[in-house]
């Protein structure tokens, strides 16, 4: 199965940001980077990344490198902004969208990464909704685009700058995929035991020296070799 993430925007887009300064992509990389973390651990699974640190990918580049690959599903990782965008905001919650006449499949796959992410933070549940986003419109698969909170709310910008809240997207993400997909966790191997070392062999212990001296004549008439050890209480 292959699977797309795309972290919006780019370290060059011009606007997205706090109005504190932090870089919107800042977030949505590290989103996506452990969305993949997470993912990893299922069975048979490709993902591919269509944004990069080092230049600003254009819209019409992520979809074609979806579309070439003819991948199962296309998840845009977003933060959300109100107002300008340069201003602190009251509006928050996360939200997550589809095309305007998606498949039920994306609107499926938009509903469990919703429900996750609002279980994972706690935040206010803005829903699912309907939007022409480019990204949208022209991929050829189930196809969603994720708000993981408001960059412009004071409280939320704080959130979005942890990484235990990034994880915690990132892992919600996954999850919802997973679920979606039916994916299988990758068998663990077993540990085997070492092959090199000793084993020993206890009968009894006894508080009294004289017991423990009578069991181990008993042994030696036995053909046993046994030794007493002391242990200090």
């Amino acid at each position: 199965m292959k699977i797309v993430i795309d972290a919006g925007h780019g370290y060059s887009t011009a606007g997205k940001r706090s109005p504190d300064g932090l870089q919107e992509y800042e977030i949505n990389r590290s989103i996506a980077s452990y969305a993949r973390q997470f993912l990893e651990s299922y069975q048979n699974i490709r993902i591919i990344f269509t944004h990069s640190d080092k230049q600003d990918v254009p819209l019409q580049t992520r979809v074609k490198t979806a579309n070439s690959l003819q991948a199962d599903c296309f998840v845009s990782i977003h933060s959300n902004a109100a107002g300008h965008g340069t201003e602190w905001h009251s509006a928050s919650g996360i939200e997550t969208y589809i095309y305007n006449s998606a498949s039920q499949k994306s609107r499926s796959l938009a509903d469990k990464v919703q429900q996750n992410l609002i279980i994972a933070t706690g935040l206010k549940n803005r829903g699912v909704k309907t939007a022409d986003f480019y990204v949208l419109r022209e991929t050829k698969m189930p196809a969603i685009l994720v708000e993981c909170g408001f960059m412009t709310n004071s409280v939320e910008v704080k959130l979005l700058k942890s990484e235990t809240y990034r994880k915690a997207c990132g892992e919600a993400i996954a999850k919802a995929i997973a679920a979606e997909y039916h994916l299988q966790k990758k068998l663990i191997p077993l540990v085997t035991t070492p092959t090199i070392g000793s084993y020993k062999v206890q009968i009894g212990a006894f508080k009294s020296k004289q017991l423990a001296d009578a069991l181990a004549q008993t042994l030696k008439k036995q053909g046993y070799e046994p030794y007493i050890i002391f242990e200090k209480q």
